[in-house]
């Protein structure tokens, strides 16, 4: 008898990114969902914490996106620090993509800038 064991999934710790003036733009962007579209995306998060990435691909820069297949095709934007720490950086679709990966690019470098100093 053959048995085939799936490779054991990393688990993540998501954390939103917070600008120096306090806002998180994923969470702005997440509380204006409607709730089928938040529902998809928390399931899409819920997945990532268990070591399941899903539709990922990097977009540039050290970030990702994280590509959600409902509605007007949602994106969740992300840096990875270290092995197991997602920073979430914002949220779009696929209309407003590039705008949303420059976005997502300036929050990661300023993130990665902040932590440099210490902040």
């Amino acid at each position: 008898m053959v048995t085939h064991m799936s490779p054991k999934c990393q688990a993540y710790e998501l954390v939103l990114y917070v600008t120096e003036d306090g806002t998180a733009p994923f969470e702005d962007w997440f509380d204006n969902l409607d709730t089928a579209a938040a529902l998809k995306v928390r399931t899409a998060l819920a997945r990532i914490e268990t070591g399941n990435l899903g539709d990922v691909k990097p977009v540039g820069q050290g970030v990702s996106e994280r590509r959600i297949p409902f509605g007007p095709g949602y994106r969740v934007y992300f840096g990875q620090d270290g092995n197991t720490l997602v920073i979430l950086l914002c949220g779009g679709t696929k209309k407003r993509q590039s705008k949303d990966i420059e976005q997502a690019k300036r929050h990661w470098n300023d993130y990665k800038n902040r932590k440099k100093q210490g902040d």
